[in-house]
C-alpha cells in the first residue's frame, strides 16, 4: 500500500479503464474545462462513413478551379507577351517615321485648270476641282450622312475605333474577307495626307499612329472639315465642293438630303460607284446611307421617305460634254511633260472648242437619226492640222454612258482606210497613179479577195483602182511589193500599232486608233512632213511661269514630194468621182474611205490643206451595222464638219502636183485567169511605170517573198479576218 502510495499517478484522458477500479484516477471529457474537441467514437464513425464521397467532391472542385486557373494564368501571360509585341511592332516601324516635330498638315492638292485655245474653259481636273467649305459652311447634311456610313462613333473614339476594329475582324473571320472596314475617318485622313494606299502592316502601324498625332492636334470638327475638302469622290473630284458641282451642279453649301446620301455613298469605292460609270449602284449605295441616318436618328421618317421617293439628279451639261474625251487625255499625259502637279496650274489646249462642239453635234444627230434603223450605237471623230495640232477630238456619242475613248483608245479594223499605204509602197517602188493593173477575181493560195458587191472593171488605172477602192488591185500591189514594205510605210507614215504582215493587210486587217490613223493621213496634207501629234500647247503656274511649252517644228519629212503629189492625185478620186463622194464640198479634198467585214466597223479619213479628220461609225461590241460604208454617215459627217471649220478660210491647193498620162485602153474581165500568189509578175512594165523613187525615212523595201506571207485569209468582200491556224505558202500550194 506504502508503494502505491508513493508513486505519482499521471491524469488520463479517455482512458478505457472500467469504471469499477476505483483505485485509478480518470477524468471524463465533460469533466474539463473546455470541451474537447475531438468526435465521441460515434460522432468519429458517422463522419468516417461520410469522407469518401466529400473527398472526391473536393478533389473535383479543387481540379475544375485549377485547371481554370490555369487558363487564366496562361492568357494573362500571352496578353502581356502579345502586348509586348505589339509595342514592339510599333516602335519599329515608328522609328522608321521621321520625327513628330517635324509632322504638318500638307497643302491642299492644286487644281489644273484646262482651257481650250480660244480660252473657254474645258474642265477643271487635279485633286481639287473646287474651293475648300468650312463644316458650318457647307449643308449639314453631308457630315450627318458620311459619319453616318464611315464612321458613327467619330465624335466618340480618340482616332482609333476598338469596336469598330473587331467587328470588321469578326466579319473577317465569318465570311473570310472584310466585308466592313475598321478604319475611322482620322485613320483615312491620315492616309490619305500622308501615307500610300499599299495594304501592308507598316502603313497600318502608321495610320494608326498619325491618327493619334491628329487627334492631339486638332478638334473633331477641324479633322471632319479636312476630310470633307481633300476625300476622293470619283469622276475626277476632290473634296465636297467639286464633288458637289460636278454631280449636281451647286456648291456644297446647298446639297440635299438625297444628293448628301449619294455623295456619303461614293467613299466606298469612288470609281466604281461613281454615278458616271453606274447610276443604278449610285443610286443603291446612297438608299443605305439613308436607312443607316435614320437608324442612327439623324433623320426622321418623314424625311427618310422624301429622299427615298426623290433620288439626287446629276447636271446634263457636264455628263454629256464631250469635252470631258479632251480633259481625261490630257490628264494622262501631264505626269510625262511636268511630272507631280504641286501647285494649281493652267493647261492651254490645242482644241479648238467651237469645233469640238461642231463634231460632238454631227456625231450624235447622225447616230439619233439613224441609230435604230442602221444598228449603229457609237461614233468618234478626230481633226489634226498640218502641224499635229489635235483641234477636235469626239470618243462617243456620250461620255455619261461611257468614259472610254475610242478615238484614241479603241483599236478597230480601218478596212480599205489603209489601202493608201498600200498604194504609197507600190508607188515608192515605181509604180504611179497611170500604171495599170488589171481588176478580176483572182486567188492568192486559197484566199479569193472579193470587191465590193462583186462587181470588177477589168484593167484600170492605180488612181481609178483607188477612187472605187477595189480590193483584188490592193491584194495584186501587197503581193508585188510586199507585205513588209506596206507595213514599213504605214509605221514611217505615223501608224503605232502593231501591224501584221501578210496578205491581207492590204484589206485593212490589222487594227488601228482613230486617233493614229488620222494622223498618218497628215504628211499627205502638209507636204510629206510627220508632226508630233500632240493636244497640249503650254502649261502655266498661277504665277504665270512657264512650266511647259510644245515647240516641236514640223517633223521629219517622211515622203517625197514627188510621191506626195501622185497620192493626191490618186485620194482626190475618191471624193471627185468614187467611194467618197458625199464628202465632197468648196475645197479641194482628198481621202480614203473603209468598211470592215459585214459593216462592222465604217470610215473615212480626208483632209484639205488646212485640216485632216478622221470618222469612225459602229458599235463597241462589234456587232454588224446595216450595210454602213464609208462612204454614207462617215462621209456626211466630216463633210459637215469640214464645211463649217473652213468657213472664212481662204481656199488654198493640196500641196504637191502630178500630170496624168494616157490612161492604157481597158479590156474585158472574161478572159482574165484566176491568179495564185506566183502567177504575178515582179512587177510588170506598163505606160505609166516610173524608176523606183528614192527612199524617204526608210530603209530599201525587200522584194516580195513566199515567207513573208504568214497566214491564209478567208474570203471576204472588204478586210476579211485571217486565219489563226499558222501555216506557210509552201503547205498552201500543197493543199496543206
Amino acid at each position: 500500500m506504502a508503494n502505491r502510495k508513493d508513486r505519482r499517478i499521471e491524469p488520463s484522458f479517455d482512458d478505457p479503464r472500467d469504471d469499477a477500479e476505483d483505485d485509478v484516477f480518470s477524468v471524463r471529457d465533460e469533466d474539463r474545462v473546455v470541451p474537447s474537441r475531438r468526435k465521441t467514437p460515434a460522432k468519429r464513425s458517422a463522419s468516417k462513413a461520410r469522407s469518401p464521397s466529400r473527398g472526391r467532391s473536393q478533389k473535383k472542385r479543387r481540379g475544375m478551379f485549377g485547371i481554370f486557373g490555369r487558363l487564366v494564368y496562361w492568357c494573362f501571360v500571352l496578353a502581356i507577351w502579345g502586348g509586348i509585341a505589339a509595342a514592339g511592332i510599333v516602335i519599329y516601324y515608328g522609328a522608321k517615321m521621321p520625327s513628330a516635330t517635324t509632322w504638318a498638315i500638307p497643302d491642299r492638292s492644286p487644281n489644273i485648270k484646262i482651257v481650250g485655245v480660244d480660252g473657254r474653259l474645258i474642265a477643271n481636273r487635279g485633286m481639287t476641282g473646287g474651293e475648300a467649305v468650312g463644316l458650318f459652311e457647307m449643308s449639314p447634311y453631308i457630315p450627318q450622312a458620311v459619319m453616318a456610313i464611315e464612321d458613327r462613333r467619330f465624335y466618340s473614339h480618340f482616332g482609333v475605333d476598338p469596336i469598330g476594329l473587331a467587328r470588321a475582324v469578326s466579319q473577317r473571320v465569318i465570311h473570310g474577307r472584310f466585308t466592313q472596314g475598321g478604319s475611322t475617318l482620322t485613320q483615312q485622313l491620315a492616309k490619305n495626307l500622308f501615307l500610300t494606299p499599299d495594304r501592308t502592316l507598316e502603313r497600318k502601324v502608321q495610320e494608326v499612329l498619325l491618327a493619334l498625332w491628329l487627334e492631339q492636334k486638332y478638334t473633331k470638327d477641324q479633322i471632319l472639315e479636312m476630310y470633307l475638302n481633300r476625300v476622293y469622290f470619283g469622276s475626277g473630284s476632290y473634296g465636297v465642293e467639286a464633288a458637289s458641282r460636278r454631280y449636281f451642279g451647286k456648291s456644297a453649301r446647298d446639297v440635299s438630303l438625297a444628293e448628301a446620301a449619294l455623295l456619303a455613298g461614293l467613299l466606298k469605292a469612288p470609281s466604281r460607284l461613281s454615278p458616271a460609270r453606274d447610276p443604278k449602284a449610285a443610286d443603291a449605295r446612297a438608299q443605305l446611307v439613308l436607312a443607316a441616318m435614320r437608324e442612327q436618328g439623324m433623320i426622321e421618317e418623314k424625311e427618310l421617305a422624301t429622299a427615298m421617293s426623290a433620288p439626287a439628279s446629276r447636271v446634263a451639261s457636264f455628263w454629256t460634254g464631250s469635252e470631258n474625251y479632251v480633259a481625261d487625255r490630257v490628264m494622262e499625259e501631264l505626269p510625262g511633260l511636268i511630272g507631280e502637279v504641286r501647285t494649281d496650274i493652267i493647261v492651254d489646249t490645242t482644241v479648238d472648242m467651237t469645233l469640238q462642239e461642231l463634231a460632238e453635234k454631227s456625231i450624235r444627230r447622225l447616230i439619233d437619226e439613224n441609230g435604230e434603223k442602221l444598228n449603229v450605237s457609237q461614233g468618234a471623230l478626230v481633226s489634226i492640222d498640218n502641224s499635229g495640232a489635235v483641234r477636235a477630238m469626239v470618243g462617243g456619242y456620250d461620255y455619261s454612258t461611257s468614259q472610254f475613248d475610242r478615238a484614241s483608245e479603241a483599236r478597230r479594223q480601218p478596212g480599205s482606210a489603209f489601202k493608201p499605204f498600200v498604194y504609197l509602197a507600190a508607188v515608192e517602188q515605181g509604180r504611179s497613179p497611170d500604171s495599170v493593173r488589171n481588176d478580176a477575181p483572182i486567188q492568192i493560195g486559197k484566199w479569193t479577195p472579193e470587191n465590193y458587191n462583186g462587181k470588177y472593171y477589168g484593167r484600170v488605172t492605180l488612181r481609178t483602182a483607188l477612187a472605187k477602192s477595189l480590193n483584188s488591185v490592193a491584194a495584186q500591189l501587197a503581193m508585188e511589193v510586199g507585205p513588209a514594205a506596206v507595213v514599213e510605210a504605214a509605221q514611217r507614215m505615223g501608224i503605232e500599232s502593231e501591224l501584221q504582215p501578210n496578205v491581207s493587210i492590204s484589206l485593212g486587217t490589222s487594227e488601228v486608233t482613230p486617233l493614229e490613223l488620222t494622223a498618218a493621213y497628215v504628211p499627205f496634207a502638209n507636204g510629206g512632213y510627220r508632226p508630233e501629234v500632240h493636244i497640249i500647247k503650254r502649261i502655266t503656274a498661277a504665277d504665270g511661269s512657264v512650266l511647259y511649252e510644245n515647240t516641236a517644228g514640223g517633223g521629219p519629212r517622211v515622203i517625197s514630194a514627188e510621191v506626195v503629189g501622185m497620192m493626191n492625185a490618186m485620194m482626190t478620186g475618191a471624193v471627185e468621182e468614187g467611194t467618197a463622194k458625199k464628202a465632197a464640198f468648196a475645197w479641194p479634198a482628198a481621202g480614203k474611205t473603209g468598211t470592215s467585214q459585214n459593216s462592222r466597223d465604217a470610215w473615212f479619213v480626208g483632209y484639205t490643206a488646212n485640216l485632216t479628220t478622221g470618222v469612225w461609225f459602229g458599235n463597241d461590241d462589234g456587232k454588224p451595222m446595216k450595210r454602213v460604208t464609208g462612204g454614207a454617215l462617215p462621209a456626211l459627217a466630216w463633210h459637215e464638219f469640214m464645211v463649217a471649220a473652213h468657213e472664212g478660210v481662204p481656199v488654198a491647193p493640196l500641196p504637191g502636183s502630178w500630170t496624168p498620162q494616157q490612161a492604157a485602153p481597158e479590156v474585158a474581165i472574161d478572159d482574165q485567169p484566176a491568179l495564185d500568189e506566183n502567177s504575178f509578175p515582179p512587177a510588170p512594165e506598163q505606160p505609166g511605170e516610173r524608176q523606183p523613187a528614192q527612199q524617204v525615212g526608210g530603209a530599201p523595201q525587200e522584194q516580195p517573198a513566199t515567207a513573208s506571207i504568214r497566214r491564209p485569209v478567208p474570203p471576204a468582200d472588204v478586210g476579211g479576218q485571217p486565219q489563226r491556224r499558222e501555216t506557210s505558202i509552201l503547205n498552201i500550194l500543197l493543199g496543206n
